[in-house]
């Protein structure tokens, strides 16, 4: 098979999947099982160099399978673009990932303590940012708590200092024939 071949193959797998890409094929008289096809992508993923990041990453963790397997992506904050997939979530697989990573001097993360224990053993002098969506759910957090230990969960308002125009017709006349009464 020649390399402009192989470069189709791939492309095409890219952008449908590998099964996918081996029916195409089949159709235009290319006989390729998927397995074959992911065996090409797979050499030419081994084949690149690994990707550098700068100075400033993001971290987050993320389900392979909910409640079941967990990993660690790593973003390039500058481009955007992830430089480190980890298997787990735990402080152990990003220390590893960190030694050989020594150039990182900003990192962004959520409120998981396992990442800032890690962070601050291996690159005690790189500075902690918390990200906007946890920095939204701590303040959020605060005036929940707040508000619980402010304003009661009960309030009763008597029905004749309820205005009348916020009261539903079965209140008014209730509150007539109340008053007829008296």
């Amino acid at each position: 098979m020649t390399q402009r071949c192989e470069d189709f193959i791939c492309m095409l797998a890219m952008e449908t999947s590998c099964e996918g890409c081996a029916r195409i094929c089949q159709a235009m008289n290319l006989y390729i099982s998927g397995d074959s096809v992911i065996r090409f992508l797979t050499e030419r993923y081994e084949d690149q160099p690994p990707p550098v990041c700068g100075e400033t990453i993001g971290i987050d963790d993320f389900a392979f399978k909910k409640r079941c397997r967990y990993g660690t992506v790593i973003v390039d904050e500058a481009t955007h673009k992830p430089v480190a997939i980890l298997d787990g979530r735990d402080s152990n697989t990003l220390k590893v990932w960190l030694r050989q990573n020594k150039q990182v001097k900003r990192i962004t993360r959520d409120r998981a303590g396992a990442y800032a224990s890690a962070i601050g053993e291996i690159l005690p002098d790189a500075m902690q940012i918390a990200d906007r969506f946890h920095l939204h759910q701590n303040l959020l957090e605060v005036i929940q708590n707040v508000l619980k230990s402010a304003v009661p969960a009960d309030i009763k308002i008597p029905i004749d200092q309820i205005p009348a125009d916020f009261q539903s017709p079965e209140v008014n006349q209730t509150a007539k024939e109340g008053s007829k009464k008296k």
